[in-house]
Parts: C-alpha cells; sequence; structure tokens
C-alpha cells in the first residue's frame, strides 16, 4: 500500500487565530502533526497551506509545504489544488489529515488509506468509532454516522442517529443497542486523487448546507464511502483556546 498524507492548513480561524502556528513544546501545531503522519506508513507528507508563513514554518522543521490559494472554501478543494500541484496520477492514494490534530494516532491513518484498497468500488474513505457517553450522543458538534451492511456511510448527521423510537415514545432507553453502538464520525479521509480532483467541481448538495457537512455532497451525488470502526478513541483535536492548553499539558516535556 502507498499512499501520500496532505495536511490543509490555513491561518484564519475565528476561534484560535494563526491556529497551525500555535507553540506546542516549542513547535507549531501543524508540524506536530507531520511528525506523527510521519509514522504512518505514508511514503510522504505535505502540508499544503495558505499562507508562505506556514510554509517557512514548516520547512524550518524539515517538513514539506506547498503555497496554495488562499481563497478555497474548504480543506477538500486545498488538496485538489495540491493534487495538481504534485502532478498526482488518478489512482493514486491521499490521507487528508486535519492540521489541527496533533495527537493524531498513525495506525488509524495506515487503516483509513488501507479501506482504498479493501473497498475498490469506493474513491473515499473515512474512520468511525463508538459513543459511549450520551452527552457526545446528544451533542451537535459531535457528528454521527450510520453504515450499510458493507460497512459503507448511509447517512452523516449532528443530530443522534440512529434515532431510539421508543425513547421519545416514553419508553426507556435500550440496555444494549441491537445495532450496535452510534458511532462517532472522526475526520480523517483518504481519496483517490482522481475523485479528489474532482470534488470541487460537484454541486454543494442541500443536505450539506443544512447539516455543514462536507462528506454529505459525497453521498448526494451518488458515491460510496467506505468506513474504518476503530477501537480506538483519536486525541483531542484543537478548535478552542482551551482544547490547545489540554493538548499542550499531554505534550509538555
Amino acid at each position: 500500500m502507498s499512499y501520500t498524507v496532505l495536511i490543509p492548513a490555513r491561518l484564519a480561524s475565528t476561534r484560535l487565530p494563526d491556529k497551525p502556528l500555535a507553540d506546542i513544546a516549542g513547535l507549531p501545531m501543524v508540524v506536530h502533526v507531520a511528525h506523527a503522519a510521519r509514522r504512518s506508513g505514508a511514503r510522504e507528507v505535505i502540508v499544503a497551506a495558505d499562507s508562505t508563513r506556514i510554509v517557512q514554518a514548516c520547512e524550518a522543521h524539515g517538513v514539506r509545504a506547498l503555497l496554495t490559494r488562499a481563497d478555497h472554501p474548504s480543506g477538500s478543494d486545498r488538496l485538489a489544488e495540491a493534487c495538481e500541484l504534485l502532478g498526482l496520477d488518478d489512482d493514486a492514494r491521499v490521507v487528508n489529515v486535519q492540521g489541527d490534530e496533533p495527537l493524531i494516532e498513525p495506525t488509524l491513518i495506515d487503516a483509513c488509506a488501507r479501506m482504498l484498497d479493501e473497498r475498490p468500488e469506493c474513491p473515499m474513505a473515512t474512520v468511525a468509532h463508538a459513543i459511549e457517553v450520551e452527552t457526545e450522543y446528544r451533542n451537535p458538534n459531535v457528528v454521527k454516522v450510520v453504515l450499510d451492511a458493507r460497512g459503507r456511510a448511509l447517512y452523516f448527521s449532528r443530530a443522534p442517529i440512529p434515532c431510539w423510537r421508543d425513547v421519545h415514545a416514553g419508553g426507556d432507553a435500550p440496555a444494549t443497542w441491537t445495532y450496535g453502538a452510534p458511532l462517532r464520525h472522526v475526520g480523517l479521509y483518504a481519496y483517490r486523487a482522481g475523485f479528489l480532483r474532482a470534488f470541487p467541481a460537484l454541486e454543494p448538495a442541500p443536505l450539506e448546507r443544512i447539516e455543514s457537512l462536507e462528506q454529505l455532497r459525497v453521498l448526494w451525488h451518488g458515491h460510496a464511502i467506505a468506513v474504518h470502526v476503530t477501537a480506538l478513541r483519536p486525541g483531542t483535536g484543537v478548535d478552542t483556546p482551551e482544547d490547545l492548553e489540554r493538548v499542550r499539558a499531554l505534550l509538555r516535556p
């Protein structure tokens, strides 16, 4: 299995300005992400940045970085440009590791990439894990996914899915889930490069706009997404200053 990790990174962040460059134990956060990705089986790890400041910070620490346009509406659009700049073949495997996940588990990156080999009918793959806490199941900031019999995504939602009907009818919550535990979606994606290049040209889906979930565009247009269900619970991502302090404490020498 051969694949490339691409890490989208942009300076703009409403809750945490200059997030990719936030210092964690003496290194910019995006460099920590790249170092974690290098512990996977990827043949190469490259940051796709919207600013020369990010490119320079990466290069100062031995991480390859590409300068992409600053006006991309999403990380997927940024990675599509990176695929063009790198001249990747349509069948090349690309894994999108978010630039705010310094605690990403390298084995999850490998598992996500492997799904494309195991599911040749799927141009895209992602990761999920079981939800064990009721508050996470109800939290709209926690994205849920339900699967079909072949382990492919049926739907992603911020709502609690699958919804246990009898609870809303006044019954008791199930002691165990016949379907299996509800699944939390992890924002780690693998693509065939040809599909990633074509993705920005797909018309945004109404459901994507309602849920504010870009992956629903893929399902809306009839493409399959393979899902690797892991027993690992990914580490803390960084969305807020509080998240940043938690990660700093974990990575402090």
